[in-house]
């Protein structure tokens, strides 16, 4: 299976917008929502089955046994996450706590012990058609690369035949990120010609190529600031990295959005802009050796 990144560092890029019409234009019977900490691909992509749901369990939580605990407070003075409290008697605020095991082990009557907790859910589409695979973090839970993969490897299993899939990655450059980049085949950047956009394109770029991805770059909503337009392109020529195009900034995109539309489903300045980049996106994907910085 052929996989597509689509990233963008710094949030609020237009990087969901610009995967909604991929996969419009594709024809996509595979792809996945990344973004756990706040997936939003399923509200322009429409669904026509009801999801398969499953708990995902990330790092364990301390639970304190309050028959058998002694009060020695041993747990609390060696917590260094400042979890456990003791109005009254002892207990383990469950949002705090990062499941370190410390408390277990200094417990001296073993009444600490670390129990499995759900940290959010994953979701997968299928209705004979497409798969799409996407989870929801719960708030205040850590662990989103952990679920990041178990999104991948959903969209993976369900879809054994498929050769092609999209995948909308999170912003940031952080864990969820960087789980996203394994295995894919290429990723595409969608920077902003802002000053924090330019900062989070290179580090995305840096990144990536530690993976050895092959990769691009699109410029969205890059006629408010031209300067800034033509910095990111003289970066990526002087880089070696293949610029794939621009696209306007269009107020009709976000009547789009609202409507639960993608941008290639009217007709508007930033919809024809995206054909182009769709298509040379695809040859550079399907093209053996592309798109990596010399």
């Amino acid at each position: 299976m052929k996989q597509l990144l689509i990233l963008s560092g710094k949030g609020g890029t237009g990087k969901t917008t610009i995967a909604s019409a991929f996969i419009k234009l594709s024809k996509a019977r595979a792809y996945a929502d990344c973004d756990v900490d706040a997936p939003n691909l399923h509200l322009i992509t429409k669904q026509n089955s009801l999801p398969k749901k499953k708990d995902y369990y990330g790092l364990p939580k301390a639970k304190i046994d309050t028959e058998l605990c002694l009060e020695c407070g041993q747990c609390m003075q060696n917590c260094r996450f400042e979890a456990i409290s003791a109005d009254g008697k002892y207990k383990v605020d469950p949002f705090a706590c990062e499941g370190c095991g410390v408390c277990e082990l200094v417990c001296p009557v073993g009444a600490v012990t670390l129990k499995p907790a759900v940290a959010g859910e994953l979701l997968l589409y299928t209705d004979g058609e497409k798969v799409f695979s996407t989870a929801q973090l719960k708030m205040g839970s850590g662990t989103s690369g952990m679920l990041v993969t178990e999104v991948k490897k959903q969209i993976k299993s369900a879809a054994v035949d498929v050769e092609f899939a999209i995948i909308d990655g999170s912003p940031g450059i952080g864990c969820p990120v960087i789980a996203s980049l394994s295995g894919v085949d290429m990723v595409l950047i969608v920077a902003e010609p802002s000053i924090s956009g330019i900062s989070d394109m290179e580090r995305i770029i840096n990144t990536a190529e530690k993976f050895g991805v092959k990769t691009a770059v699109c410029i969205n909503k890059f006629d408010p600031n031209m300067q800034n337009t033509e910095k990111i392109e003289n970066f990526c020529i002087n880089q070696g990295i293949s610029l794939m195009g621009r696209i306007p900034f269009d107020s009709d995109a976000v009547k789009a959005i609202n409507n639960g539309q993608t941008i290639v489903d009217i007709d508007c300045t930033s919809g024809a802009a995206v054909k182009v980049v769709y298509s040379k996106t695809m040859e550079l994907l399907f093209e053996e050796g592309g798109g990596l910085r010399s």
